[in-house]
């Protein structure tokens, strides 16, 4: 959940690094006293998101800036609609232009790319989710863009949930250990509370995984066919979630295969910025 504070924090950061010492340009060219009305305007259709963070590096460059944003987060969009007003001392918004217009494009751009996956995939049993693939530092940003795309959150860090991949297996069964023994002395350990996700790469360590009581399997890289026979094998038992090969062109015949949860790094890791413009008017 994404709080003022936490967002003020990483604004903050980014403001900072933009300019460092002030907006040089801005100092030298814009009289003191001009002021500056804006509109933030879609060049492109899309899923809005940001509205707080965008708002948020005008409020921090000047207190004398006020922002109304006209959408909710979650909203779509078509080309031409104002998204957003903006009227203050016109220093101040031209210094936080570029921050702000950073901030709304990247996240409106996971929440669009989000719900096209979400569409993709209606009338399935599966929910569309992202992974821990995102932007250093800007996690909480990413992860509430995927949410206002309709999609879900993956656990949020490695603190979260046990999740044992191909690496950790192999180190738990490097004794001789069999798989299920060892998966049983791990939730031996853990809390009631605490989720356990194991990765599987072959159907052969299915019967072997659930028989350990896990809360969700992995099928990772699976073949739709393969994919198929897992979930049939699976039975219910636990929670299926499909990764690997994941893209808008695979992904509602992942989802017809009945599995539970499809995560996609794609959601983050790659997504294109929306085409969203700034138009300022000074007033000197």
């Amino acid at each position: 959940m994404l709080t003022e504070h936490l967002i003020d924090t990483v604004v903050r950061g980014a403001l900072d690094e933009d300019a460092p010492w002030g907006d040089l340009t801005s100092a030298v060219l814009i009289p003191e006293s001009a002021v500056a009305t804006a509109r933030l305007v879609a060049r492109e259709p899309g899923v809005f998101s940001g509205g707080a963070v965008f708002s948020s590096a005008f409020r921090l460059t000047d207190p004398r800036i006020s922002v109304t944003v006209r959408l909710s987060d979650g909203e779509r969009f078509i080309p031409g609609d104002v998204l957003a007003d903006v009227a203050g001392p016109a220093r101040g918004v031209l210094q936080a232009e570029r921050v702000g217009l950073n901030f709304v494009q990247r996240m409106s751009g996971i929440a669009t790319l989000t719900a096209r996956y979400v569409a993709e995939v209606a009338g399935s049993r599966a929910r569309i989710v992202d992974t821990r693939k995102t932007t250093p530092g800007l996690r909480a940003f990413e992860r509430q863009a995927v949410r206002d795309g309709g999609g879900h959150n993956h656990r949020f860090s490695l603190s979260d949930t046990v999740m044992a991949k191909d690496n950790h297996l192999a180190v738990l069964t490097q004794n001789g250990l069999g798989l299920t023994q060892a998966l049983l002395d791990v939730r031996a350990r853990l809390s009631h509370t605490t989720h356990l996700e194991v990765e599987v790469d072959h159907l052969d360590q299915i019967d072997e995984v659930l028989a350990a009581g896990i809360d969700t399997i992995m099928l990772d890289n699976f073949s739709t066919a393969d994919l198929l026979t897992g979930v049939s094998r699976v039975a219910g038992r636990a929670l299926v979630e499909a990764s690997g090969g994941v893209s808008l062109d695979t992904v509602a015949a992942i989802a017809a295969c009945g599995v539970d949860i499809i995560s996609v790094g794609a959601l983050t890791h790659s997504v294109h910025a929306l085409d969203l413009g700034l138009d300022v008017d000074v007033h000197v």
